[in-house]
């Protein structure tokens, strides 16, 4: 079990961009869908224009989320399938016989949207990219509360995905949507929302919330102020709970 404190938040998606709107929606929630992406006028043109539409909701929740000063917070960013539509534009380009594009390519990776934030903001501390199928927030957060055990003070943790290229929606299982979403995170003695997050082995199943990615079901359960929040992936049963 690891517990810890969620000291800011922020979160964009289609038709949710401000907190009182993703206050409401955590009451009763729905799928966000659009196509619609952040300006993120932080961010100077030149570097801008590279940033597609998962990046720009992810680092526009960091940057809301991050303090101006803190220069140095390790970044976690987390996301089950990162830029897919990036890789299917090099598939199909080799498919056709056509060159790869270099900076398609660079962008395609899965750590690429936080070296982007990282260089961005001047960043010279540890960040890390990381998937983990259903569970990629809570593997998210297990990596983030080994780097606050190790000394960090603070910890920047950015969830972010997009909807899946049509060829691989067969393939999907869960609801998709485009969202992004960042919490700043401290150790448990910390002034701001307590959760503690423990994990066994198991085999039931449990059912998804009001037809949302997980993902984003965990922020809806930070939102609504709910006791608690299962996932049960790949064998492992997933448990938040929230403390006073």
């Amino acid at each position: 079990m690891i517990g810890f404190t969620v000291k800011e938040w922020a979160a964009w998606a289609p038709g949710l961009v401000d907190r009182d709107a993703w206050r409401a929606w955590a009451r009763a929630p729905w799928r966000p869908v659009g196509e619609d992406m952040p300006a993120l006028p932080e961010v100077p043109p030149m570097q801008r224009r590279r940033i597609e539409r998962l990046g720009r909701m992810a680092i526009q929740t960091a940057w809301w989320c991050q303090q101006a000063q803190a220069d140095s917070v390790p970044l976690v960013f987390a996301s089950r399938h990162g830029d897919v539509a990036r890789s299917m534009e090099l598939l199909d380009a080799l498919a056709n016989g056509q060159p790869l594009s270099p900076t398609t390519f660079g962008l395609s990776v899965h750590n690429a949207i936080a070296a982007l934030y990282s260089i961005i903001r001047g960043q010279h501390g540890n960040y890390l990219a990381i998937a983990g199928g259903k569970a990629t927030a809570e593997t998210a957060c297990v990596e983030a509360a080994g780097l606050l055990a190790d000394g960090a003070g603070e910890v920047l943790l950015v969830v972010y995905d997009a909807p899946l290229p049509e060829v691989y929606r067969n393939f999907a299982d869960e609801p998709d949507a485009g969202f992004a979403w960042c919490w700043r995170l401290g150790r448990q003695d910390d002034d701001g929302i307590k959760l503690k997050l423990s994990w066994e082995a198991a085999t039931e199943s449990v059912p998804a919330t009001g037809g949302l990615p997980h993902g984003l079901d965990v922020l809806r359960f930070l939102l609504a102020g709910e006791p608690a929040l299962a996932l049960v992936e790949d064998g492992v049963r997933w448990q938040w709970q929230r403390h006073a």
